[in-house]
């Protein structure tokens, strides 16, 4: 793994070009994907190590990117917690028994780590599969995205159940997401120890907060979680949205990587972190929707503004769209994989 170009541009180093892989890379874009989803649930995909390996594997057969990602879901951790999860074609996440009380938070479990250990073991099928051909990345949800699902029952467009705990209740709030924290260092833990290369926290809502709350809320608990991590040799990416206002408060986490959504200059924001944190991103996921000639100059302009800096990761701000064509990413791949600085 010496020579990946991803793990070099993780920790600073100098690369010849711009690693590539993206954001929900191995998703409902490819018809090959709906190939296995026709046939089982998607939490029977998360948890049967051989179909979670089949799903991780198509974007690096089918794009040849620079480093696979784990196929599974954020909310895994919320699940072996004691939350009823289930996912539902159009709906997206459910949990049954959302956590609204003392009582609720009470009854969450933190020694969790036989439940998730077809993770461990989906990890170890893929492993022999890319076979050191390049890095793969773990991942887990942070704490307060976890935490917005856990206490709204679901996705939410407001966030209104989750701000009244923050604000009314904040005692509560820290206590549930102290529980999340604890679960997610042992969870990111177990799959370094499976073999990942990388681990990546994902806080998909962080937007939703104020600064304030961002720093009482999220921040403390990503620190938390990184500081107890077993990362001699694994970089630790850190991702929001919301990156682009919250990437220096991020970089005191100590995270090797923050990974910048696309409402920045990423130059600018690369020269607002220290010099030892790389950055990963930045194209509006949008942008592959566009011709191919518009993808084409939108990435090198990307990578001309980014020229002669050490550590930068291509990436999405975000993740890709379900609906966005399967050759466009594809193409976006090969220019990427073609630039040379």
């Amino acid at each position: 793994m010496k020579d990946s170009l991803f793990l070099k541009a993780a920790f600073s180093e100098q690369t010849e070009r711009p690693p590539v892989w993206m954001m929900r890379q191995a998703g409902r874009f490819m018809p090959q994907y709906w190939e296995i989803k026709n046939k089982y649930s998607f939490l029977e995909m998360c948890k049967t190590p051989e179909i979670a390996a089949d799903v991780t594997m198509l974007p690096v057969d089918l794009l040849d990117i620079d480093a696979a990602i784990l196929f599974s879901d954020i909310l895994v951790t919320g699940e072996a917690m004691g939350g009823d999860l289930s996912f539902t074609q159009g709906v997206g996440p459910k949990f049954a028994n959302p956590v609204r009380t003392q009582a609720d938070i009470d009854a969450l479990e933190t020694n969790v780590g036989d439940r998730l250990q077809y993770v461990a073991d989906a990890i170890k099928v893929i492993q022999q599969r890319l076979n050191g051909r390049i890095p793969l990345i773990g991942f887990a949800g942070a704490p307060f995205t976890v935490m917005s699902y856990l206490v709204e029952g679901g996705s939410s467009k407001d966030f209104k159940l989750t701000k009244l705990m923050l604000h009314n209740h904040p005692e509560m709030a820290h206590q549930l997401l102290s529980k999340i924290a604890t679960v997610t260092a042992d969870y990111l833990n177990l799959q370094i120890a499976a073999g990942v290369n990388a681990v990546q926290i994902f806080d998909s809502w962080a937007q939703a907060l104020s600064w304030d709350d961002y720093t009482e809320f999220s921040h403390r608990y990503i620190q938390e979680i990184i500081s107890k991590l077993n990362r001699k040799d694994i970089p630790v990416i850190s991702f929001c949205k919301g990156s682009s206002v919250f990437a220096p408060l991020m970089a005191e986490a100590k995270p090797d990587v923050v990974s910048i959504d696309w409402n920045v200059d990423l130059l600018d924001i690369k020269h607002r972190l220290p010099a030892n944190v790389a950055v990963q991103g930045n194209l509006d996921p949008h942008i592959l929707y566009a011709d191919k000639k518009v993808i084409k100059e939108r990435i090198h302009r990307l990578f001309e503004r980014m020229r002669g800096e050490n550590g930068f990761i291509f990436n999405l701000g975000h993740g890709i769209m379900p609906d966005i064509p399967f050759n466009n990413v594809k193409y976006a791949v090969e220019v990427i994989k073609e630039f040379r600085y």
